[in-house]
């Protein structure tokens, strides 16, 4: 039997990882549920997803590296996975239908593959460095929005004892009165894969982890959006601080959420 090439084998991992999710969401109320900080939860299915992607992954690629959300990091080879079981944990433990497995793999420190699977919906976003992003298998590509105003954007705004919440508050301030809505909907791999697809114009998020955003930096090149990190220049993957929209938006967007008066947030 032919081996499975990258893309192929992540999308399987996600489809099954994502089949045990909707079992154990199906049942959520029995599940073991520990608190990691405020607000910050962890449960039986993410750990069952990601042992489930892990053992794919090093069966099929046993040399790679790994970094995982929920078991942190092996060395491997100049290949390294990147996963996140369950982005929307909370969601995913409320009932609320927005949450999703993310995978992503890195080659020589550039991230070249990505796939976001939102089992509830049935969606699969994948991409692959220099062929373009799909949904489902359809090629997708950034909103054609050209103006500000009429732009809506996602967000992931900090909780429990997050020292940077009265920025992310000012974020939003500046925001707000210049574009046509901001939205919250707890899961930030989702919400990049949006953007991707043009749902959304625009994120951004301050402070997030690799496994947040790897897959939907993919995503989010391949379909057409112009993606840095705080700073003009910067990159996502150095600093964990998201600012992404459609090219046309962009230069307001991120003039907007830069102020001069707003210093580089840490990570």
């Amino acid at each position: 039997m032919m081996a499975e090439d990258d893309a192929t084998l992540a999308r399987r991992l996600a489809a099954e990882a994502g089949a045990l999710l909707l079992d154990r969401w199906s049942r959520r109320s029995t599940l073991a549920v520990t608190t990691k900080r405020a607000g910050d939860f962890v449960s039986d299915a993410d750990r069952a997803a990601e042992d489930h992607i892990r053992a794919g992954l090093s069966a099929a690629r046993p040399d790679d590296g790994w970094l995982g959300e929920e078991t942190g990091a092996a060395a491997g080879t100049a290949r390294r996975w990147i996963v996140d079981p369950l982005d929307g944990t909370t969601n995913f433990l409320r009932g609320i239908g927005h949450w999703c497995v993310s995978i992503a793999l890195e080659e020589a420190g550039s991230l070249v593959l990505g796939v976001v699977h939102d089992p509830v919906r049935g969606e699969t976003f994948a991409a692959r460095r220099a062929e373009g992003a799909t949904l489902n298998g359809e090629r997708i590509g950034v909103s054609r929005t050209g103006d500000l105003s009429a732009a809506l954007f996602g967000t992931g705004i900090p909780f429990g004892g997050m020292p940077h919440i009265d920025d992310h508050a000012a974020d939003i301030a500046r925001l707000m009165p210049r574009c046509a809505g901001v939205r919250r909907m707890g899961a930030a791999a989702l919400d990049l894969a949006y953007v991707a697809a043009g749902r959304l114009d625009g994120f951004w998020e301050r402070r997030l982890q690799p496994w947040d955003i790897a897959a939907g930096l993919v995503l989010l090149r391949e379909a057409g959006a112009t993606v840095e990190g705080w700073m003009p220049g910067e990159a996502p993957e150095d600093t964990g601080t998201v600012v992404a929209a459609t090219p046309e938006v962009f230069p307001a967007f991120a003039g907007t959420l830069r102020g001069a008066d707003v210093p580089p947030p840490g990570r």
